[in-house]
């Protein structure tokens, strides 16, 4: 046993099964603290819903917090997100210009205040309208913003910088904290969580709850560094844990 780098998502992935996640979390816990593992929890949720989440669930403390899809990093439990990542992000960004061009188009809902970010303009954008999203791509294009869309679960539209997701976010803990693409294990269920099974041979975990937008690319993109686990939510990582080796 070695440590390794632990990157999932919340929502109907790490949470969804409270007894699963219970022995989940006691297995994570202990093998940090025996071997050095780090743990990081990587959500579309701000901080506010991250917070509502936490308490709901009583999660555990992470290494390193990855919010709003990719957005933010806070390390350590801090307050403040992490500036690096932050001034990386900053290039090419520019929130004005991509509200100037969204207010064209009707069918975009702009999503509640707490989910608008520094780094992330969010809609909500029902399934059967989305055929708007090559016009709005090439819209947005025009701008020669540094920026990418991200939509799923069919309804969540994310407008993030170019430079960001979950997948580089990832990335960048992995690199900070040196660990190897296979020391390193990312879980997930859904659209957004395609990032950090794309970016590169990290060993993948797709929970057997997942959403059909993950299961199409998974069927379209097999590989050997990538598992899709029979059990759901907690009880699907803690089975893809054990097939990789990470845990006995």
């Amino acid at each position: 046993m070695t440590k390794f780098l632990f990157v999932t998502d919340l929502d109907h992935t790490f949470v969804g099964d409270d007894q699963a996640l219970l022995q989940l979390s006691d297995r994570l816990q202990s093998h940090r603290q025996q071997y050095g593992t780090k743990i990081v929890y990587s959500t579309g949720r701000s901080p506010i819903l991250y917070r509502e989440l936490q308490q709901e669930k009583k999660l555990f403390s992470p290494d390193a917090l990855v919010l709003s899809v990719g957005t933010e990093i806070y390390l350590d439990g801090s307050n403040h997100p992490d500036p690096e990542w932050s001034n990386i992000l900053s290039q090419g960004w520019d929130r004005e210009k991509i509200l100037a061009i969204t207010e064209q188009f009707p069918e975009l809902v702009l999503q509640p205040d707490t989910e608008q970010r520094p780094f992330k303009v969010s809609f909500f954008l029902k399934a059967e309208l989305s055929s708007i999203l090559p016009q709005l791509e090439a819209e947005l294009q025009k701008t020669q913003l540094n920026i990418k869309l991200i939509y799923s679960s069919e309804i969540d539209l994310d407008i993030l910088p170019h430079t960001s997701d979950k997948g580089q976010a990832m990335q960048f803990l992995r690199q900070k904290w040196k660990f190897a693409a296979k020391q390193t294990v990312v879980c997930g269920d859904s659209g957004n969580d395609i990032a950090l099974f794309a970016v590169g041979k990290e060993r993948g975990i797709i929970v057997g709850n997942a959403r059909p937008e993950l299961l199409q690319w998974y069927n379209q993109n097999l590989a050997d560094h990538r598992y899709l686990a029979q059990n759901h939510y907690a009880a699907g990582i803690l089975e893809g844990l054990q097939y990789f080796g990470f845990l006995k």
